[in-house]
This record gives structure tokens, C-alpha cells and sequence, in this order.
């Protein structure tokens, strides 16, 4: 408080030495300015903890200096001081976010007053973020980023590197493998993180609906239309707009979108007025772009406009290291919410895990587990909690804990059929939808005794 920063501007040097007078004793570190425009200069230049700001001034009037403020530092306190006071300036320079609205002539008690109760709340402001920063660096890697294999380490080094940044972001990767949490990771580790991250699915939308979704509509735009809608383009600005399944983007959207890139502005459905804003891109997809630039059906200057920075997220069966440590998170994760105590999963139902191709990736995995902790009454995961299909899947495959070629995995596979069947080997052709000569010729292949 002793250090606090506080900037005043009044066009009347009177006033302005006053205010530094009434302030002084306090020990401040006070600049004062003669205008509007030179306060906008300032504010620039540094950040203040509070700004005392007259009403009336030339070219640049007090409540310019506050949304100026409002937009730069948001936490920074604004009092707005005036000698032309009415309830209509009161309350649009506090709708603005001034902090309070003095008249003159004002009371040196009650301004003085203000003026530390307007930087506790200031420095009350900066103790929460900080609490909130403390806490977030104490929370346990989302799930997706869990593990010690190099892919998600290359992955983590990159994210680290590259949130404090502004570039566009692409996130390749199948469905499942967790995109959207790359994405709120980069978001919550940049500059942007006290700001919104929002998302939308590219393909879940017609190209007219898309429009109003990104773009937003005034009113009567067309027909239903009764008011302005503000787009996700005017919403997220000063944070994050997260564009999933971008392959599915219509070519016309992607001429839009790629000038809103360029120029920082759009206009609404229906509107003649652009709106600058300020977003950071992070696209993501399971499609091969530059397959779908090749056939037209992306557009080559989108795709590298969006493609500064290309994250290839890779799918849970490339990284089965990481398996052991998702279900803890996953375990720990449910239990809570389902209010038991699971901390442990039976080996056999880690072998089938393990052994699993995860088609669904990470998503499924998750599924798995949140199913299992439902049905479980008892302290651990076992092979009954598990899908139905996964029960019997066979666990010799990973009985060695290690990658096998396709011929030792169809090898393991024959054999635990025959073990099943009794070693009918009628039955276990049937169950391999193969015929008995089919399944001869592959036991004498791989020299499978009787």
C-alpha cells in the first residue's frame, strides 16, 4: 500500500496539486498530467494501482480515460472527480467500472478515504490472482498431459514454450486423445488466462448457423432477429477462441475467418460497423489438411495462417505407459464425486487395459474407469466391473508386458481360443470365423502342437 502508484489528471493545475497535497502524506508514488490524451499516454507506458481522473476535459474527456483503463488493466481502481456532476454521468462512469464518482467541491476526508479503500480493493485483487496462480501450479497435469513417455514430455516442453505467446495454435490428433484440454492448457499457462477460453465444434453447425455463432447478428438482421446477439468472435475477446473439427469448416467460412485473422476486425450479420477484436486462435482436428489443401477442400492460406504452431497429439495405444497413471487420476477422480474410496485396480484388469487398442483414446479409457468405480463396492477395480467386451478380451497378450509382431499376437490369440473352446478345434475355427483347414494350416504355421 505504502508503494501504491497512483496517476491523476485534471486540465486545471489547481486541481492537480491540490490532489497531490491531499494525498501526500501518504507517501505515494503520484504522477500527475494535464489531459486526457496524456493520461492514455501514461497508462501505457505503466500500470497504476488507481487513476483520479477530472470529467471534463479537452479532446480526451475523463470517462474515455476509464474504459481506456477498464480494457488495458482491468483491476486497476478509476475515481472519477467532477465539478459538472449529474446522476446520469454517475451512473455511466460507474456502469463502466469506475470504482466511485465524486463532486466537487469534495470533502479532503472522504476523498482521501476513497482513495485507500479504492487500493484495498486493488491489492485485494493481485492477493487473489496470486492465490489463484499458487493454486493452479499445485494442481495435479490434466489427464491428457500425465505421463513420462518422450511424445508427452516433447509436448509438455512445447506447450510450456509456446502459451505465453500469441501465435495460432493446430492441434492434430484422433478423436478422443484429448485436444480440447491442449488447448485450455495453453490457455490457462498464457496472458490470456484471467480472460475467456471458448470453444465451438465446426462441424455440429450448419454454415448459417456457424455465421451467427462466430459472427454474431444485430437486429432484424433476418427474420427472428429481435435483438443483437454478440458472436463468439465479440465474446472471447482478450482470451481464447477454440476452433474444434476446423477440417469440417465450410471453404466460404474459411474466407471470413482467414480476413478476421488478418485485419482483427469483423462485422455482425446484418451490421455496417466493425468491431475490433483481440482473440488468440487454437484449431484443432483429426483430419489431414494438407490431404484436404491437395483436394480442395481446405484453403492452403487458411491452413498456414492457422498452422504457425502444430501439436500431433498422439493416440493412447502409442503411449500404453501411460495407461497405469491415467486410472489413478481417473480413479481418484470418481471415487471422489462418487463418494467412495477405489485406489486400486486388480492386475488382470490392468493386463486387459494394457493389452487394449483404446480406439476411443484417452476419452475411453476415462469412460472405463468412471463405469467401473459405479459398479464397484469393494476397494478395487476388478475384471466383473469392466465392459462387457473387455471381460472377455484375452489376457494373454500381455503376459510378457511387451510389443509383440502380428504373427506372435495371432500366435497368442489361436492359442487362448483353443484354451477356451477345450481344444475343439472345430469350435475354436467357428469362433475364429474361419474354416478347420484354415485354422490347420495356421497351427502348423506356427507349430502349435496338440
Amino acid at each position: 500500500m505504502q508503494q501504491a502508484k497512483i496517476l491523476i489528471a485534471d486540465d486545471e493545475a489547481i486541481a492537480r496539486d491540490n490532489l497531490r497535497y491531499i494525498l501526500s502524506r501518504q507517501s505515494y508514488d503520484i504522477v500527475t498530467v494535464e489531459s486526457g490524451a496524456r493520461a492514455i499516454e501514461e497508462i501505457g507506458k505503466q500500470e497504476f494501482d488507481l487513476v483520479l481522473t477530472d470529467l471534463r476535459m479537452q479532446t480526451v474527456d475523463g470517462m474515455q480515460v476509464v474504459e481506456y483503463v477498464k480494457e488495458r488493466t482491468p483491476d486497476t481502481e478509476v475515481i472519477v472527480i467532477t465539478g459538472y456532476a449529474t446522476v446520469a454521468t454517475a451512473v455511466e462512469a460507474m456502469q463502466k467500472g469506475a470504482y466511485h464518482y465524486v463532486a466537487k467541491p469534495y470533502n479532503i476526508d472522504e476523498v482521501r478515504i476513497l482513495v485507500r479503500q479504492a487500493l484495498e480493493k486493488r491489492a485485494l485483487h493481485r492477493e487473489v490472482r496470486q492465490l489463484r496462480q499458487q493454486v493452479a501450479e499445485c494442481q495435479p497435469p490434466t489427464p491428457l498431459l500425465i505421463g513420462q513417455d518422450p511424445k508427452m514430455q516433447a509436448i509438455r516442453a512445447t506447450i510450456e514454450q509456446i502459451a505465453p505467446t500469441d501465435c495460432n495454435v493446430l492441434i492434430l490428433g484422433e478423436t478422443g486423445t484429448g485436444k480440447e484440454l491442449v488447448a485450455k492448457t495453453i490457455h490457462q499457462l498464457s496472458l490470456r488466462a484471467e480472460k475467456r477460453f471458448l470453444a465451438v465444434n465446426c462441424g455440429a453447425f450448419t454454415e448459417d448457423l456457424l455465421t451467427n455463432e462466430l459472427f454474431g447478428h444485430e437486429k432484424e438482421a433476418f427474420t427472428g432477429a429481435r435483438g443483437v446477439k454478440k458472436g463468439l468472435l465479440e465474446t472471447a475477446h482478450g482470451g481464447t477462441l477454440f476452433l474444434d473439427e476446423i477440417g469440417d469448416m465450410p471453404l466460404s467460412m474459411q474466407v471470413r475467418l482467414l480476413r478476421v485473422l488478418q485485419e482483427k476486425r469483423f462485422m455482425r450479420v446484418g451490421g455496417t460497423q466493425e468491431i475490433a477484436t483481440d482473440i488468440r486462435i487454437i484449431a484443432a482436428t483429426n483430419k489431414d489438411l494438407l490431404t484436404e489443401v491437395e483436394n480442395g477442400k481446405f484453403r492452403q492460406d487458411f491452413y498456414y495462417r492457422l498452422n504457425v504452431i502444430t501439436l500431433d497429439i498422439p493416440p493412447l495405444s502409442e503411449r500404453k505407459e501411460s495407461i497405469p497413471l491415467l486410472c489413478q487420476h481417473f480413479l481418484r477422480k470418481f471415487s471422489q464425486s462418487y463418494g467412495k474410496q477405489i485406489n486400486q485396480v486388480a492386475d488382470e484388469v490392468m493386463n486387459v487395459l494394457l493389452s487394449y487398442e483404446f480406439p476411443g483414446n484417452v476419452r475411453e479409457l476415462e469412460n472405463i474407469i468412471e463405469r467401473a468405480v459405479a459398479l464397484s463396492n469393494t476397494h478395487a477395480i476388478e475384471i466383473q466391473h469392466l465392459p462387457p467386451d473387455l471381460q472377455r478380451f484375452p489376457l494373454g497378450f500381455q503376459r510378457q508386458r511387451k510389443f509383440m509382431t502380428l504373427d506372435e499376437n495371432e500366435k497368442e490369440y489361436i492359442l487362448w481360443i483353443l484354451e477356451q473352446a477345450n481344444q475343439n478345434k472345430t469350435k475354436a475355427a467357428e469362433i475364429l470365423g474361419i474354416d478347420r483347414v484354415s485354422l490347420w494350416r495356421k497351427l502348423r504355421r506356427y507349430h502349435i502342437d496338440d
